[in-house]
């Protein structure tokens, strides 16, 4: 099945806070509540802002899954969770590895699926951190493309 992308309009942000929450519940589990509650105002407020971002839509025209892209590096990835499994992940980052020229990911250590995921779209891991960009002890793969 095709997946077209399109570009996220500002519009798009509470359908896009909305499909985060979905899918960090359904693939962070070791994420508590807290920082969930945490996280969300700062992705909505601060991070969609900082990114290039792209989305998939389904037939009825709702958007069911977002990129976000800086600096040649994929900040942020995320699938409704009807939506995982269907391509919609793939299609994006090809589009990003193809468009946006992304070379590069980082990818929490617990999530063993986005870790597959990005391994089959050809990321390999280049370095390890402890700790992730806030400083909370969830280990971080710096994940890059080979060349």
């Amino acid at each position: 099945m095709e997946h077209p992308i399109f570009k996220v309009e500002k519009q798009d942000y509470l359908q896009l806070i909305k499909i985060w929450e979905e899918s960090v519940r359904a693939t962070h589990d070791f994420l508590p509540e807290k920082e969930i509650h945490e996280l969300k105002p700062l992705i909505l407020n601060n991070y969609f802002d900082a990114v290039l971002l792209r989305c998939s839509k389904n037939i009825k025209g709702e958007i069911i899954g977002f990129i976000g892209v800086a600096e040649n590096k994929i900040e942020m990835l995320f699938i409704s969770p009807d939506a995982q499994g269907h391509g919609v992940g793939s299609a994006l980052c090809q589009y990003a590895i193809k468009y946006l020229k992304v070379t590069k990911v980082d990818v929490n250590e617990q999530n063993h699926r986005a870790r597959e995921f990005y391994k089959k779209m050809g990321f390999n891991v280049i370095n390890r951190s402890e700790l992730d960009e806030q400083g909370k002890p969830y280990p971080i793969l710096n994940m890059k493309m080979e060349a």
